[in-house]
């Protein structure tokens, strides 16, 4: 008698069921899940610079101050640790170009085709500052960047921004924007990579993180989320105290 698909689909309903069944686990006490059960990215520890030299660093963190300044509820850029961020990822697959075409013929192409440069954003960040360097010291101001006042700092961003300011040897504009994208993602990224230092910009817009499920908030709208944000490696006071 041939089998009915009835009893086929039946049938295989209960061969599923049982091999998922002898593989279900009674848990109490604890969550399914271990931290970084997952492959997560290596945390970003405290240390030297690994590719900026000091003054090199000196001249991110006053760029990151003024295109995220501080206030007296939220760090600014320097203080939330965009430079850190920045010099990590120079020294990581970002700044090695890793995934893209690098072979010539080297075209100037649009900003919709990506980098069509050979220069990446390792080398641009060296030429870049010494550019912008050389650009302080040997005009009017005789200064360098990191030593004029706030205003003259906003004068000359704005200046490569639009590009009415030229840079010697490198391109001002494209530069500037470079530096804004990455302050902005080292501001707002996980802190594991170095940046949003104790996730000050997650508490400034109330985001909530890497928690595990907020499905409860995401139709209440205008509403503060009342909970503390989650990094990847979670919250210091989750992490259980040697004794």
């Amino acid at each position: 008698m041939p089998l009915r698909r009835r009893d086929f689909l039946a049938t295989t309903a209960i061969l599923i069921g049982g091999s998922i069944g002898a593989r279900a686990r009674v848990l109490s006490g604890r969550l399914p899940w271990e931290p970084n059960a997952g492959v997560p990215p290596d945390q970003v520890k405290p240390g030297p610079w690994l590719y900026f030299t000091g003054p090199e660093a000196e001249m991110v963190e006053a760029l990151a101050d003024r295109i995220i300044p501080p206030d007296p509820e939220t760090p600014g850029g320097k203080d939330s640790g965009c430079a850190v961020f920045i010099d990590r990822q120079l020294v990581g697959p970002y700044g090695r170009q890793e995934g893209l075409y690098m072979r010539p013929p080297f075209l100037r192409g649009t900003k919709e085709q990506g980098p069509q440069d050979e220069a990446g954003p390792a080398q641009k960040y060296r030429k870049g500052l010494a550019a912008l360097e050389a650009y302080c010291k040997g005009g009017a101001d005789s200064r360098s960047f990191v030593a004029l006042t706030a205003e003259r700092q906003d004068e000359i961003l704005k200046g490569l921004e639009s590009s009415s300011l030229k840079l010697v040897d490198a391109d001002g504009q494209a530069f500037f924007e470079m530096v804004l994208k990455d302050v902005q993602q080292g501001f707002f990224a996980d802190p594991i990579y170095g940046g949003n230092r104790d996730m000050a910009s997650w508490r400034m817009i109330g985001f909530p993180g890497a928690r595990y499920d907020y499905r409860d908030w995401v139709g209440r709208h205008n509403e503060r989320y009342p909970h503390p944000p989650v990094s990847i490696t979670g919250r210091v006071d989750w992490t259980p105290r040697k004794s």
